[in-house]
């Protein structure tokens, strides 16, 4: 009897043991083999309204790209579709296209800024040296083996009586004219921004600024029109005007109509992330909303 009691206990021990060691069929059929996946990358192209500190592309690379794609924010402050080119951020621009191990690399181009005239060394004409700007960074773009994706511009957002100044429409529609000629993937970011902005009124869109404004502007966009703000007015290097300037690429902080504090940057920088997954359906999975 205690033989056969011993010889009982070492078959349920073996196969206890038996089970322990095998995996149930569940733990073998629900998960997925492994599957390398690889990295894409994004590069951001374009002026201070792009950049980080100031622009939408820093709360881009943050918040709204996952971890299979690496974002690189090569934007510049001040640059156009000529002095981006002439100074050789495009040449950086285009060695990052070029770095091998993506499986994708797609490059968002948003410049219209610093084209408009009275720029010294960074006005374009608009009838013809800027559109053949952007139709020669489509070009390299796609001959360095990128997807290129133009951006209209963001907008300003200077009032009068109540009504947005769209400064930029003339700039807007020349981008989208060569968005369909050369059939590139086309963000309307200046008409999303515009209507989303007109849509608040100026001093709701104040917000969207680097810094909170002074009382008397605050009191003028409240009665429906932008000023210039006294403080920034009185620096020494700063114009009467300072709601169209673009500092050339440094960190300073001020209130104007242009550039974007981080709920601006919050703000837009979901705009183009939900733009870009209707534009360009291949990007959804490195999307976050």
């Amino acid at each position: 009897m205690r033989v056969m009691l011993l010889a009982g206990l070492g078959l349920a021990l073996s196969a206890g043991m038996a089970r322990a060691q095998t995996p149930p069929p569940s733990a073998v059929t629900d998960r997925p083999p492994a599957v390398p996946i690889k990295a894409s990358k994004i590069i951001l192209v374009g002026d201070s309204t792009t950049q980080v500190l100031s622009g939408w592309g820093g709360s881009f690379c943050a918040y709204h790209v996952t971890s299979f794609a690496a974002c690189v924010n090569l934007a510049r402050g001040g640059r156009s579709t000529h002095s981006y080119r002439a100074e050789g951020s495009w040449d950086l621009a285009l060695a990052e296209m070029k770095t091998p191990g993506f499986v994708k690399t797609w490059v968002l181009i948003q410049f219209g800024h610093n084209d408009q005239p009275g720029k010294p060394g960074r006005s374009t004409d608009l009838a013809t040296e800027f559109p053949a700007n952007l139709r020669r960074y489509v070009r390299e773009a796609r001959a360095a083996g990128a997807e290129p994706i133009l951006l209209t511009p963001l907008t300003r957002r200077q009032f009068k009586a109540g009504r947005l100044d769209r400064d930029l429409d003339p700039w807007a529609e020349s981008i989208r004219r060569v968005a369909a000629e050369l059939r590139v993937p086309l963000i309307d970011l200046n008409k999303r921004s515009a209507d989303a902005v007109e849509a608040l009124g100026p001093s709701l869109a104040n917000r969207f600024a680097q810094v909170p404004p002074a009382r008397e502007v605050a009191a003028a966009a409240l009665a429906g029109t932008t000023i210039a703000n006294p403080t920034a007015a009185a620096a020494p290097s700063a114009p009467q005007n300072n709601a169209a300037v673009e500092p050339l690429g440094d960190a300073r902080l001020a209130f104007d109509y242009t550039h974007l504090g981080p709920v601006g940057a919050d703000f837009f920088s979901k705009m183009v992330a939900d733009e870009l997954a209707v534009a360009v359906p291949r990007m959804r999975p490195l999307l976050v909303p």
